[in-house]
């Protein structure tokens, strides 16, 4: 693909314009500006009298404004510079979010005339003359809808170079769709984009290039309230259609989720949800509406949690990592009710009222036995420890079960635990 080489401007206003952020004091630039307005007398030119009949060439016949520009037929190449004042809104919901920018085109028209009398180094001209020159026709090739900024002016303009570089820069709100996985959410990073592509021109006709000088600024103080901007860089997104190779930039950022809030929205109310659960195991057995309501009130509780987890995100097919840890813990939550039932049922009818027993026959346990005058002899039997009852013994084996699951579910939780936090260490 040719690229061509198009001679920069030697000017530091250009610089200043395609970098609002950076580069040059609110005061330098207030100099330059009054170094340009100068009176014609003073070697300036005027900064009025001017229309487009007095840029376009004299031959109406020689322009023609649905051609790009090109020379010795190659094609005319735009550079593309993008400023990001702002990202927020971001739904996942949707999967869009919102930007606010300052986006700039730059190309040569070899067509044009320079105004009579031109010193300096630019000159503005009247956005509305667009109208009647070429432009590029680039186009957001994954916006929702774009906004215009007006106050409180028209934000938009446009500059005309002694070498006949067009420069024109506008101030944008632009509501864009992110594909968005959410596999490993919330432990996940997301890569939103915005593409400008050509809408017409083919890359015979015409190629976007990012500004050699400034490509892309980003402003440092941006901040997200779930998501963290780590990274942004710039790429060519330039496709095969069936009409042709259209040429197309874009802008990539990544957004890394902050766990924080789910840290202390999510797990830690559940893990809490869990071990509550796990008082049954100390409640007694024959307590059974208690241990009871303890269970199902848990189970309810931790199926509003998980709910509330997935309110923000669309309904998808695949297993999402919170998907997967709040099932674990409902299965816990479950499992401790279900010990209760396995409890019950070991305890049987034990903890019925027993029928009143007949009063036992007191045999004696010794005797005495007049020997002789004088004498005695103690005789008699040993006492039989009376043997342990069925209840008795359903009840030892109902407080065992417990005894067992006070150690099996927190170590067994603790170790699944682990294991997924040790899997998603690397996201956070």
């Amino acid at each position: 693909m040719y690229k061509e080489t198009l001679k920069r401007p030697n000017d530091q206003n250009l610089k200043y314009r395609l970098c609002p952020l950076d580069y040059y004091s609110e005061q330098e630039h207030k100099e330059r500006e009054r170094e340009t307005e100068k009176d014609p007398d003073e070697g300036g030119e005027p900064q009025s009298g001017l229309s487009i009949n007095d840029i376009l060439p004299e031959d109406p016949n020689n322009y023609d404004k649905m051609r790009p520009p090109k020379k010795n037929g190659n094609p005319t190449t735009v550079y593309f510079h993008v400023t990001v004042m702002g990202l927020d809104s971001i739904d996942e919901g949707s999967m869009t979010y919102a930007a606010d920018i300052f986006f700039a085109q730059t190309w040569k028209d070899y067509r044009l005339r320079l105004p009579e009398n031109m010193t300096a180094e630019y000159r503005l001209l009247e956005v509305d003359w667009l109208k009647n020159m070429w432009r590029p026709d680039s186009y957001f090739k994954n916006a929702k809808s774009v906004t215009f900024q007006t106050m409180t002016i028209p934000n938009h303009y446009m500059w005309l170079y002694r070498d006949k570089t067009i420069l024109y820069m506008v101030k944008l709100t632009l509501r864009l769709s992110c594909a968005m996985n959410f596999m490993i959410y919330p432990h996940d990073t997301q890569e939103c984009k915005l593409q400008m592509e050509s809408l017409s021109h083919t890359t015979a006709d015409m190629v976007f290039q990012w500004d050699p000088d400034v490509p892309l600024v980003v402003d440092k103080n941006i901040e997200l309230p779930q998501l963290a901007l780590v990274e942004n860089h710039t790429a060519d997104c330039t496709q095969v259609y069936s009409t042709g190779n259209f040429t197309c930039l874009e802008v990539v950022f990544q957004l890394k989720r902050r766990l924080g809030y789910y840290l202390f929205h999510t797990y830690i109310p559940t893990c809490l949800i869990v071990i509550m659960s796990w008082v049954s195991f100390w409640i007694k057995p024959e307590a059974a509406p208690a241990r009871v309501t303890l269970g199902v009130t848990s189970l309810l509780t931790l199926s509003t949690q998980h709910a509330k987890s997935q309110a923000a995100l669309p309904p998808v097919s695949y297993l999402k990592a919170v998907d997967a840890f709040m099932s674990v813990c409902t299965i816990f939550v479950f499992m401790a009710l279900m010990e209760y039932c396995l409890v019950n049922i070991v305890l049987g009818d034990s903890d019925l009222p027993k029928p009143p027993q007949p009063a036992p026959k007191i045999d004696p346990i010794f005797e005495v036995n007049t020997a002789k005058e004088n004498s005695f002899l103690l005789s008699g039997k040993p006492k039989v420890t009376p043997p342990v009852s069925a209840a008795q013994k359903a009840r030892n084996r109902a407080i065992y079960i417990d005894r067992f699951s006070r150690v099996f579910f927190p170590l067994l939780f603790t170790v699944l635990n682990g294991t997924y936090w040790i899997l998603f260490a690397e996201y956070i």
